[in-house]
């Protein structure tokens, strides 16, 4: 008699969890970057070729395989700056902090930023201009790049001129890395980016702008800059670094590429 009935056991159960968590784990790391598009394709792909075995496609089944038995090794070519980043976060060790599970973050919630904070964020980038003091400071609508706020130190203070300021001034110990603010908020400093090795970039291009071309590269937020050699202030989006002196045209900056996720 054929047994319709599938045997499912605790450890199963176990084995769909444990994958799950994998799964929403990756996810988590790589949202908002352009690698959540190489993740799908991934998906897509594999999907393609379990329906294509299923179909008995012999030959299409076969060369498909192929491409899946190196796909670890692709993989990890592809995704080798966000294993790297990902492997930090697992030695950090707020990894296993309570706020890693906040309703925020599984959400996906998005903050909106008033004029006032991007007044006030203006403000503290025309004073360490004027002061050439060097900064980097990273404007998001969302927490979705915890996994680089993660390398830093904490601060869920509201986004102030004064506190900025204070942050990148040379003798604070928070002053190298990066600043990320979310939402009116700034949320971490001190923050560890990826960095580029273009060699075709000016030579004037410190790390600092070198890790807001390789951000601006792998997510869609907005990054400012501020030379300290110089003074000049910069902002970079989509692998693409620009110089702007009027505080106006920044403040609509702001407003222009990120509307829908930041409001007036």
């Amino acid at each position: 008699m054929l047994n319709l009935f599938i045997t499912f056991r605790l450890i199963d159960a176990l084995d769909i969890l444990l994958v799950a968590s994998l799964m929403y784990l990756i996810f988590r790391h790589i949202r908002g970057t352009v690698g959540m598009n190489i993740f799908f394709g991934v998906i897509a792909f594999y999907i393609t070729w379990l329906i294509v075995r299923a179909s008995g496609m012999i030959l299409l089944s076969s060369i498909l395989g192929q491409f899946i038995s190196v796909g670890v090794l692709v993989l990890i070519i592809l995704f080798k700056d966000e294993i790297r980043q990902f492997l930090i976060v697992l030695g950090n060790r707020y990894f296993f902090k309570k706020q890693h599970f906040k309703l925020e973050k599984l959400m996906n919630v998005k903050y909106t930023i008033s004029q006032h904070s991007i007044e006030e964020i203006i403000d503290a980038l025309s004073t360490m201009s004027a002061s050439r003091t060097g900064a980097l400071i990273v404007v998001s609508p969302n927490i979705e790049f915890d996994t680089y706020m993660q390398t830093g130190v904490e601060i869920d203070a509201k986004v102030n001129s004064n506190l900025l300021q204070s942050i990148f001034y040379k003798n604070s110990p928070l002053h190298d890395g990066a600043v990320f603010i979310v939402g009116n908020n700034i949320r971490a400093a001190k923050c560890i980016l990826p960095t580029t090795t273009d060699k075709s970039l000016p030579a004037e291009y410190g790390l600092r702008h070198r890790s807001a071309i390789a951000m601006s590269n792998v997510t869609n937020a907005l990054i400012l800059v501020v030379s300290e050699e110089n003074g000049n202030v910069s902002y970079c989006l989509h692998g693409k670094i620009t110089k702007i002196d009027d505080p106006q045209k920044l403040s609509l900056i702001i407003h222009n590429k990120l509307r829908g996720s930041f409001n007036t």
